[in-house]
């Protein structure tokens, strides 16, 4: 079953300025990312690849090696 929230008009950010803006009032309270994301898309209809271009890059988990013993 389709989520009816799909069908609920959103106001749609296009505008590099709004859309910094936006993300910057989400992320004062946003505990990760993650959160960012899903808070941002909630509220409105948004470029992903806009937003990924302002977001800071995450930073992979470095992979240590074993200690030889």
């Amino acid at each position: 079953m389709l989520d009816t929230d799909l069908f609920t008009p959103r106001p749609t950010l296009t505008s590099p300025n709004l859309l910094a803006r936006a993300l910057h009032a989400f992320g004062k309270d946003a505990p990760s990312q993650e959160d960012v994301w899903h808070r941002l898309t909630q509220s409105f209809t948004v470029d992903l690849d806009a937003v990924a271009a302002l977001l800071p890059p995450r930073e992979p988990e470095p992979a240590w090696l074993e200690a030889r013993g």
